[in-house]
């Protein structure tokens, strides 16, 4: 860990804020990371250094928290999971860390790697609110902006506070540093609105060498499986479910396949190009993106091994800005044999169906990141990520109360 800069001493904190911020942070810091990769972006990279050094402070609080906590063997077994959790955090945040200084530092990425973009993630921007912009001093709920351009504003920076998954009561100030995720149509637009000046869009290279795709293919997947597998293990911990902790498990053993294919073809691909030393941020990449999904076994640990979840992260997780819900799809239920886009889940819930796992002739198969054509049938599992409210919303139309089971 990089020092951060000034002191920290220990002060009273409640462990459960902290460790509810260190969760939000985390799966931020995934997000913006790879999006500053594959926008070729240094501003938002900074950023992601920015939110590394607050998550150093943060994990230093909660272990000198947990630290003046234990007082007896008892506490100490109890407690241990908990220091996992903060310790699986940290790991994130570093790694992300990593990926972001592949950006900064200009270790070699070949062209492959934008050209990705359109199927890795929507359009991630960094914008700052004027202060003529009509934005500013207005909610999120007034602007309607998601419904009506798509994009949505995932974090704002405010001087050197944050505040992750902003929700509609949430205002916009001028000054603030907002970053937005959406198609590109959508992004010109608010872009536009906030700065006052023209979104111009990275123009993304046509790959040309089959190896470097896939390659470069492994990595866009393995940033969604390990993605994916942080979201869980924090579900696992939700539940108290050694069920989806397995499943975690899973999507970590298929992160390591996925290296081992990544590693033959960027060998190859190596044979081919003619400065093989510019495939080494694909490395780095492929390396980080693996102690991410380590790190969220590591996240399970306690519940993977019957030790239960303490009530301290059970409540951080279940307190912090967004929360996972986990439903099964009933046999002749609204959601049996609908797609995703004919139920329009986002539109009535504000809930982002992230994953859907289903079985097929006796084989489990995940769809990453499913999108408004992904049909759900019955006995499909689906894993969506939002406010309690929308949980809410969509436990009412499966018909099954939102709970922290």
């Amino acid at each position: 860990m990089e020092p951060s800069g000034g002191d920290v001493e220990y002060e009273p904190v409640s462990v459960k804020a902290v460790l509810s911020e260190m969760k939000d942070t985390a799966e931020l810091l995934i997000d913006l990371s790879f999006s500053a990769v594959l926008n070729g972006s240094d501003d938002i990279a900074r950023e992601v250094l920015e939110l590394e050094a607050r998550m150093d402070v943060l994990q230093l609080q909660a272990r000198m928290s947990l630290l003046m906590a234990a007082r007896s063997p008892e506490d100490a077994e109890q407690l241990a999971p908990v220091l996992g959790v903060v310790g699986a955090a940290e790991k994130i945040s570093d790694a992300a860390g990593d990926i972001a200084k592949v950006v900064l530092e200009d270790i070699g990425l070949p062209d492959a790697m934008r050209a990705a973009l359109p199927e890795a993630v929507e359009t991630l921007v960094r914008a700052e609110v004027a202060a003529d912009s009509e934005l500013a001093g207005r909610t999120l709920g007034d602007l309607n902006m998601e419904t009506e351009t798509g994009v949505r504003v995932i974090a704002i920076r405010r001087a050197d506070d944050w505040i992750t998954n902003p929700d509609r009561t949430t205002a916009l100030d001028a000054g603030d540093t907002v970053l937005l995720r959406g198609p590109d149509e959508g992004i010109a637009d608010v872009y536009l609105r906030a700065t006052g000046e023209r979104y111009e869009p990275p123009e993304p290279p046509e790959p040309n060498i089959e190896d470097l795709e896939r390659a470069v293919d492994s990595i866009v997947l393995m940033k969604n499986i390990s993605e994916l597998a942080v979201d869980l293990a924090y579900g696992s911990v939700l539940f108290d479910s050694a069920e989806v902790a397995e499943e975690v498990v899973e999507l970590e053993a298929e992160v390591d396949a996925l290296q081992s294919r990544f590693e033959a073809w960027t060998f190859r691909a190596a044979a081919r190009v003619e400065d093989p030393i510019s495939l080494r941020g694909l490395v780095h990449l492929a390396n980080a993106t693996e102690v991410i999904s380590d790190a969220a076994v590591e996240i399970s640990e306690g519940v993977l091994r019957g030790l239960g979840t303490h009530p301290v992260v059970e409540q951080a997780v279940e307190e912090s800005d967004e929360v996972i819900v986990r439903q099964t799809v009933a046999p002749g239920s609204e959601f049996d044999g609908v797609t995703l886009g004919d139920r329009e889940v986002k539109t009535e819930t504000g809930m982002r169906v992230i994953a859907v796992r289903r079985s097929r002739d006796g084989e489990r198969e995940w769809v990453i990141q499913p999108g408004p054509t992904t049909k759900l049938r019955a006995g499909d599992v689906f894993i969506a990520k939002g406010t309690r409210s929308g949980a809410e919303r969509l436990g009412e139309l499966t018909g099954t109360e939102y709970s922290a089971e």
